[in-house]
Order: C-alpha cells, then structure tokens, then sequence
C-alpha cells in the first residue's frame, strides 16, 4: 500500500481507538455467490482461464463489502469486467502503471509542502504548520480505488502474490510478470481513510517528539560541576549524541566525556530525564546526580517543577504508533500484525530468518575476537558504550576539530553542497555527462532534524536530500550524513528516472538502499581529499562491528513488538519497563561477556524504536548486503555498477541479489571475511 508507506516517513497527533477494532466491515460475498460467478466466467471464458477466473473471483470477494453492493451487483460486476484476452491485459496493466504514477507522485508531492515548515529549518514552525502536518489526502487514495471499483478490476484480472509465490517462482518470470505482481501491492490492503490517516498522524507526532528532543551538552554539568563539552554544542538524541560519543575516542578527556554521554542516555531510555532541561539553554544539568540548577549554579529546591522528570512522553508516543499500526490489523487478513507486514510484505524475507541471520552475526565467534581486540586497542576494559567505537572505521586516528574545519571550508551552506553534487560524484567514478543528469535530480534542503533522503514518485519530480547546516557551516557529522543520504538519492534516482516499469521503481526493501547509500558514506573522507576508505583489510571488520551493533538493537526492536501484541492494553509506564527488560535481555545474552557490565539499558536508545516501526533491521541487514555488493563496488566501476544495481528494481531480495553479486543474503559471507581479516592481522 504505498500511500500508507509514504505517509510514514511524514512527520501531527491521534491514537486509535481500541474501539475502532469491533466495527471493521466483513466481507459480504458467501461462498456460494463466489461459486456460481466462478462457474458462470469460465463457461464464458474457457477452461484454460479456469485458474485466473477462480483466484481473480475470490480475491474480489475477500475484500467486497456490503456497502460496494449485494451478491448479484458482485456477480455482476465480475462478469462484466474479467478480461480474458492477453492484449487486454496489457493494456490494463500499463494504464493502471500510468495513473497510478501519477496520482502518488502528485500527493507525495503536497504532502512534501505540507510537511516542509516541520521539516525544513526555514523559519519558526506555526500552529497553522502542525494542523497541516496530520492534513494527509493521501490517506484517502486506497479507499477511493476501492469505492470507484478500479481495485476490484485489477484484482479480478490479477493475482496478488504472496511472498512465498515470489520466492518459488519469481526467478522465471519476465519483467511484465514481475512489474504486474509489484503493481498489485496496491490493492493487497483495503483500509478505510481514518485508519490510515491515524497512522500518519501518530507517526509524524513520534517523529516531532523525537526531532524536539535536543540535549544541551554545553549544560550539562559533572556531579562536581565541571562543565566538558564546549558552548553552544546542542545534538539531538539519539543520532548526535552517539556521534559525539564516537568522536572522543583517542582524544584528551575523551574518555570522561563518553560517561558522561552514556549517563544521559540511561537517563532518557529510563525516562528519568528533567523535562525542563530538554533543548533548554537556561538550565543546568548534572546526569550523574539528576540534579538541577539555574544557570548561576544555584540548585533548583526540592518540589521545584523544573526539576520534575519527563513524564513517560518517549513510550506514550510509542504506544500510540502501536494502536494506530494495530489499527490496521483487522483490514490485511493475510498479514494480521504490524511485523507481519513488515517482514513478509515490506522486507520480503520472513521475520524467522531476519533474526536468524542478524544473530549469526552478533553472537559470532569472531565478533567476539574482534571485541577482544578493540579491548587491547584501547588499552582498558570495554564499557557499553563501546559498542559505538569504530577501531576500524577510516576517519580512526583524526581529530574531530580537523575533520570539521575542512568540512566548513568546504560547505558553508546548503547552497555550497547542492553546487558540489557533479563534483562528489565524479570522485566516486560516474562519468561526468551521468554525474550531471543525476545532480540535476536532486535538490539539496536545510533540515530541522539530523537529515534524510526523500526520494520522488513520479519520474517528473526530483529527490530531496535534507541535511543540516548549523550557522558557521556544515560540521564532519552532519557531511557524513549528507553524503550516506546522497547515496539514498543517487539510488532513488536510477530506480526511478532510470527504471524500464514503474511498478517495478525502487529496490527490493530499505536495506538494498541502505547498502547503496553506504557505499557513499565509507568514501566520505576520500571525497573531501583526506584519504579514503578503511585501514587495509579491514572492511570486513569494520561491517561485522557495525552489524552487530545495530543488529543488537533491531532484537531489542522486535521484541518489543512482540510484547506490545501481548499487552494491547499497556500504559506508557509498563511499555518502558518492557523496552528496558528487552534491553537488557539482549545485552545480556550477548554482550554481558564482550562489553562487561549485566542489564545495560542501552541498547533502547535508538530514536527510530519510538517513530519508525520496525525498520532498524534495515540497516542491520544494509550492512550484510553492503559487504556482498561491495565487493562489485570497487575503483572505476563503482558508477556503472551501482547503476546496474539500483536499475534491477523491486523485486525479491533474494532474487536481487542473485542478479547483483550471484548469491542470496547471507551473513557468512561477511564471517569469512571477517575470520580472513583477523587471521592477517
């Protein structure tokens, strides 16, 4: 259902009710009425349509409800509408390719202006922007192809195939066969407007929650008031507050001021954050000790409101995604829960083998060695938060201030990095007539959050790369972001402008554009002429660690949902003690031994958990399918084989990457190369 997809990338407010559940409509049409009209077409049609006609009949039937009309305006309309001649098909199909297009590239399009004063950091954001921000038409497209009875043709005429139907025999079929399966996704799901729209509408107010927690580290304070981070240094969480972490490896004091991080997040997963302090100049803030004071130093009293805890605001958005995604339930009889949807309709590969091959990587035997040896290298004891160190990444060994003062140079404003775009490019091997075409699909705006890639619908708009340019210019962590998110739109671009059919726009799930977009990323430093890439032989490493860093998490991520669908009735108190709990038990099953330290909270720190459903396994399995296309990725080929890659479109991912590299998704690859890697160290 791509609308209801869109929509949740969108930043508004509203839960749905558990009432709404008892008053979704069944289907109307009994199996007698589905008989008769079957035997009636196919002694029209033939025996040879036989199979079509009886799958074509039940399809409609299953989503045919009493107000679309009784038993014989059903029979009706099958008779009058199952097509039997292949030219027809055809034609039906491309002209359904050609509207649909359309139709969602343009409400893509309003919803991109609707959502641009919440978006984009042009000026102070309105009451009249957050009404707009839940004013959602796409919401209502689904509804209304239903109500016109345009799904019913399609689905009369068309299978909707189920994920295991593509997996069996989706390698031989033909690009027609596969651009009419992807084409039929649209119709798969009947879900009224409301329902929709209150997915888009809890969505976007998780998303705003989590845009407008920014932490003022230039106030926080050490419990004996040392101030150790400099004036004016405000990141949002979680994304800026990792990459401040990160960035104080090797440095002086460095290790003091990675505690002092890790004590916030404890903080903000555990709900025990000050409210007052969030994003708040004014006030001072000591973690260790939560304590509270003005910004003479003098403590806030006992009782003081300022002083009060953030009520539990993270897990009660949380839960409002949840009932709003639940919402949905009733409506996708073929994927009744919001992981059903996301693992075998969104990803394409069953949730089963997803946890099976994340875990594979985190509980390997060479992850550990590698821990081991991160441990060595730093010359202590590894501590949780050293699941974000990097001992292999290619910025290791450079000073934060040095990387930021040549990303400045460089790109003083959004202008100076929409200029640069040809140029980035060129560098990583397109030609310099593809470089151009490109660039010129894509726009380059100033975002109010850490930045994101928002690609097109429609072959006649262009992607947006938003990123964000604080006053004095671009710093090394907002580049590494924007050109991660370049990669996204580079992608957007090819499998869209440069696809042959438009059902087929885009790639098999997020983490085949996650795997693309790191390919840009890991050339980051080599694009701003200070090097490039990781230490010799160290690629593997580097993608195991990164793997079972955010592979941990994605655990933490699914079962959460697992929980939230055992307890539909929690309150926000019992949904953070579950997350904590889920937290905890992955920590402790695998990382208790490498890190040290049982129960840690940490891995619930991830923002996404609380405004992305389930997608955090994206960029897990990103990272496995990056080091297997990587290797296609290399010096004067990068550019026409990402191309050959992007353009192969939305098929399986199995099948994709069969067509990629010659084999399916897999984290062994990685471990081999891993294992070799460490035996040459």
């Amino acid at each position: 259902m791509r609308a209801l997809l869109l929509a949740l990338a969108c930043s508004g407010l509203l839960a749905i009710p558990l009432v709404t559940l008892a008053q979704t409509p069944r289907p109307a049409i009994g199996e007698e009425t589905v008989r008769e009209t079957v035997k009636a077409l196919v002694a029209r049609a033939g025996s040879a349509q036989a199979g079509r006609v009886e799958r074509g009949v039940t399809q409609v039937a299953q989503r045919w409800w009493a107000e679309d009309g009784d038993a014989r305006a059903f029979s009706e309309f099958c008779e009058s509408h199952f097509l039997a001649d292949e030219a027809e098909l055809t034609a039906l199909a491309a002209r359904l390719e050609t509207v649909l297009e359309q139709v969602y590239g343009h409400l893509h399009e309003v919803r991109r202006e609707l959502l641009t004063p919440l978006d984009l950091d042009r000026g102070p954001v309105r009451p009249v922007d957050e009404l707009l921000s839940g004013f959602d038409l796409g919401a209502h497209v689904n509804p209304d192809l239903f109500r016109t009875r345009v799904a019913f043709l399609a689905l009369l005429n068309f299978p909707v195939h189920t994920l295991a139907e593509r997996l069996e025999r989706g390698a031989s079929w033909d690009r027609e066969t596969w651009a009419r399966s992807a084409l039929m996704d649209a119709f798969a799901e009947r879900v009224p407007a409301e329902i929709a729209q209150a997915v888009t509408k809890a969505t976007a107010a998780a998303d705003q929650y989590v845009a407008a927690t920014n932490i003022r580290l230039d106030r926080l304070r050490t419990s004996d008031g040392r101030q150790l981070f400099p004036d004016g240094l405000r990141l949002i969480s979680h994304w800026g507050l990792r990459d401040e972490l990160r960035s104080h490896y090797g440095q002086p004091g460095g290790l003091e001021r990675q505690r002092l991080i890790a004590t916030v997040m404890e903080r903000i997963v555990r709900q025990e954050i000050p409210a007052a302090v969030i994003d708040n100049p004014d006030l001072l803030w000591a973690p260790e000790t939560n304590a509270v004071s003005t910004l003479d130093g003098t403590p806030l009293p006992a009782g003081d409101a300022r002083a009060a805890r953030e009520p539990d605001t993270r897990y009660a958005r949380w839960l409002d995604v949840f009932r709003a995604m639940r919402g949905v339930d009733p409506y996708v009889p073929t994927a009744p829960t919001a992981l059903a949807r996301a693992f075998e309709r969104e990803r394409q590969i069953p949730e089963a083998e997803v946890v099976r091959q994340l875990t594979a990587a985190i509980a390997s035997p060479e992850f550990k060695e590698l821990a081991r040896r991160a441990a060595k290298r730093l010359g202590r004891s590894l501590e949780p938060f050293d699941i974000w160190y990097a001992p292999f990444a290619s910025r290791a060994g450079r000073a934060e201030a040095e990387l930021d003062a040549a990303v400045r140079a460089r790109y003083p404003d959004v202008a100076a990095f929409q200029a640069d775009l040809p140029r980035i490019l060129t560098g990583l091997g397109f030609a310099p007539e593809k470089a151009a075409w490109l660039a010129e699909r894509v726009v380059v705006d100033p975002s109010r959050g850490v930045g994101h890639a928002m690609g097109a619908a429609r072959r006649e708009d262009r992607a947006h790369l938003r990123t964000r340019i604080p006053a004095g210019g671009m710093d090394y962590k907002g580049y590494n972001i924007a050109v991660h998110e370049f990669g996204h739109n580079v992608e957007q671009v090819f499998s869209l402008h440069g696809i042959d059919r438009w059902a087929l726009s885009g790639v098999p799930n997020n983490a085949f554009t996650e795997a693309l977009a790191y390919s840009f990323q890991r050339r980051d430093l080599e694009l701003l002429g200070l090097g490039g890439g990781g230490a010799a032989g160290t690629e593997a490493l580097s993608a195991l660690w990164d793997t079972a860093e955010i592979g941990a998490v994605s655990l933490v991520d699914i079962e959460t949902w697992r929980w939230l669908y055992a307890h539909p009735r929690a309150t926000p108190a019992e949904l953070r003690e579950a997350v904590l709990a889920a937290a905890r038990e992955v920590w402790n099953a695998h990382f208790a031994d490498v890190f040290g330290g049982r129960d840690s909270d940490i891995l619930a720190i991830y923002s996404h958990m609380v405004s992305y459903p389930l997608y955090l396994s994206h960029y897990a399995l990103g990272h496995i399918v990056d080091y297997q296309v990587g290797e296609r990725l290399r010096g004067s080929k990068f550019g026409s084989e990402f191309e050959r890659m992007a353009r192969i479109g939305r098929v399986t991912p199995d099948l994709w990457m069969r067509q990629a590299v010659g084999a399916p998704i897999s984290a062994e690859a990685l471990l081999r190369a891993a294992r070799a890697e460490l035996e040459n160290r």
